[in-house]
């Protein structure tokens, strides 16, 4: 299998209904980098958007430009990305004694995708790490970790509303 391929399976075990989104893909452009990531993590916004069971919450909602995204991420050092990755899949934004996933199953998922990233991959949150503050891309409780390796991208996004 390809890197694509594992990166795919690799999110699909991070994902759960209605609540964990991901997305996974290779960069068509030449020497892609933030703005293209962040182009990728507009898509994800609007398919969340136009998702049945958050689009009532949604209306008239249209996602952040790209450069309105990058302003809101911050770098996770790789080293912390496969456990923040985990806690996205895992660990309820709103209720955090609830787990969408099993931490063990999500902690496996996530080292096997950061691992396929490679350790120079380049990872990105909308969580400023010194003051604890979350730059909200929706109008939700959203938590977002989005790696690249500077081909292929993978993303999770996990949405919540109290």
């Amino acid at each position: 299998m390809g890197v694509l391929t594992d990166l795919e399976a690799g999110m699909a075990e991070l994902s759960t209904p209605m609540r964990v989104f991901v997305a996974t893909g290779r960069f068509t452009e030449p020497a892609p980098d933030l703005p293209e990531l962040a182009g990728r993590i507009r898509t994800l916004l609007a398919e969340v958007a136009v998702d049945e069971a958050w689009r009532r919450f949604l209306l008239g909602y249209a996602p952040p430009s790209a450069f309105e995204i990058c302003a809101a991420l911050e770098p996770v050092e790789t080293h912390g990305a496969a456990a923040f990755l985990a806690r996205v899949a895992a660990v309820d934004l709103v209720w955090p004694s609830h787990r969408h996933l099993p931490i063990e199953a999500a902690e496996r998922a996530a080292d096997r995708v950061v691992s396929l990233l490679g350790p120079e991959a380049s990872w990105w949150t909308n969580h400023d790490p010194g003051c604890g503050a979350v730059n909200g891309l929706t109008p939700l409780f959203d938590s977002l970790l989005a790696g690249t390796d500077g081909e292929h991208f993978a993303l999770a996004l996990q949405i919540a509303d109290d």
